[in-house]
């Protein structure tokens, strides 16, 4: 899993994503990029048609809301519930509520999600689709997701494990240390783990925020991860040295 980063702007342009490495999934690699929105699908089949129609119509609710509503892409508050915006705004809005972040701190997590229903929806229940390092992620066996944490020592040496029964969710991440993501913190990686894909992908954020340098830092970020609501669990890297919180299990790669 690697921190979000800031997408090229370029519409179809593309980096190789050295991440994306599956081990023995035992599914088949799907791709879909429109604009910002790069997906690795793995899948039984081929999904790329209908993964498309999917980001197609995630994308356009966005963009047609954004476009009589451009607060929503530059806010970095939590914006006021709107019960007649699309269900993907809806969801974006409520995670950003719930975790005290703008609305477009999810929209790698909303957009994963919002193709990982659908493709449920159509009969499928053994996917991974991945957005930019956001996961949403529903298996009929346990799997492994490796963290990846830039410079940090523990980069790619720890894996989350997560077992059937607490899937579908969300596993997604935020750094400080990698890209050019906004962050107010020093994280070298901030994973967080949720039934929802969309509200993992805010927490992490606001999660990141609160991670500053210095002694104690990583327990004090975890006090307040524990007030919060809505995510199963987290998992925090800081050079050395790494915190958990939470249902989650961690395994050596």
């Amino acid at each position: 899993m690697k921190p979000k980063s800031q997408k090229n702007k370029s519409p179809y342009s593309y980096q190789k994503r050295e991440y994306r490495t599956v081990q023995q999934s035992g599914l088949v690699s799907s791709y879909v990029r429109m604009v910002e929105t790069d997906l690795h699908i793995l899948a039984p089949l081929n999904v790329e048609d209908e993964a498309l129609l999917l980001v197609s119509k995630a994308r356009r609710q966005l963009e047609g809301y954004i476009r009589f509503n451009p607060s929503f892409v530059n806010s970095l508050k939590p914006l006021p519930f709107d019960d007649s915006a699309p269900l993907i705004v809806k969801e974006m809005l409520t995670a950003g509520l719930q975790s005290g972040v703008g609305p477009m701190a999810a929209v790698a997590g909303a957009i994963a999600e919002a193709v990982g229903n659908g493709l449920r929806n159509s009969g499928l229940d053994d996917l991974i689709v991945e957005n930019g390092g956001d996961i949403f992620i529903s298996r009929k066996k346990g799997c492994t997701v490796a963290v990846y944490s830039g410079t940090s020592p523990l980069s790619n040496k720890i894996g989350i494990r997560l077992s059937p029964e607490s899937m579908p969710c969300g596993i997604c991440c935020s750094s400080a240390t990698i890209g050019h993501s906004l962050s107010f913190g020093h994280a070298d990686a901030v994973v967080v783990t949720a039934p929802s894909t969309t509200l993992a992908d805010a927490m992490a954020t606001r999660i990141g925020n609160e991670v500053q340098r210095g002694p104690g830092s990583i327990d004090k970020a975890l006090q307040i991860v524990k007030k919060m609501k809505g995510i199963s669990g987290t998992l925090i890297v800081q050079d050395r040295q790494f915190g958990l919180w939470g249902e989650i299990e961690i395994v050596p790669l």
